[in-house]
């Protein structure tokens, strides 16, 4: 019963990832499903196209997303909500601090000031904003398309 209600979820949370269809995103949806059998419950992951004509979202950010009130196509069932986090910039949604693979960057901080700055360390100050480096080194924002065979040509957005 509780299976049900939750596989038709009005609004659902999921990671962007890469798609060959223009104007919508390919969402990626993790959940946990119980087996009836040895009463355990296994992750699953569910792939939906999602209604995106504005390119809201780009690979790797998480969006949320809402269920249509009438299917657009067979497979494009759901629109962008909104951005939840940008790529890379994950916030907790209780304390609203910035987290870095489950350590606070203000924790981060306060070890920086009692045992010295690294040289390594990456200084989240005075770093620019993602985007900055779209057609140099970043090229999610291009049509990308499936790569069918290997050849001589150059080939950037093949997936």
């Amino acid at each position: 019963m509780a299976g049900i209600a939750a596989r038709r979820a009005f609004m659902l949370l999921g990671d962007c990832v890469p798609t060959l269809i223009p104007g919508t995103s390919k969402i990626r949806v993790k959940r946990l499903e119980l087996d009836q059998n040895l009463l355990m419950y296994f992750k699953k992951e569910e792939f939906y196209y999602v209604q995106d004509t504005e390119k809201k979202c780009k690979t790797g950010d998480v969006v949320l997303i809402q269920e249509l009130p009438r299917k657009l196509t067979t497979a494009i069932t759901h629109k962008v909500m909104e951005v939840v986090y940008p790529f890379g910039d994950v916030t907790d949604p209780i304390t609203s601090e910035k987290v870095v693979v489950g350590k606070y960057r203000s924790v981060m901080d306060e070890h920086t000031k009692l045992y010295g700055p690294s040289k390594t360390r990456f200084d989240y100050e005075k770093a620019k904003e993602r985007g900055w480096l779209e057609d140099v080194k970043d090229f999610t924002h291009e049509e990308s398309y499936i790569k069918y065979h290997e050849s001589d040509e150059d080939q950037p957005y093949a997936v």
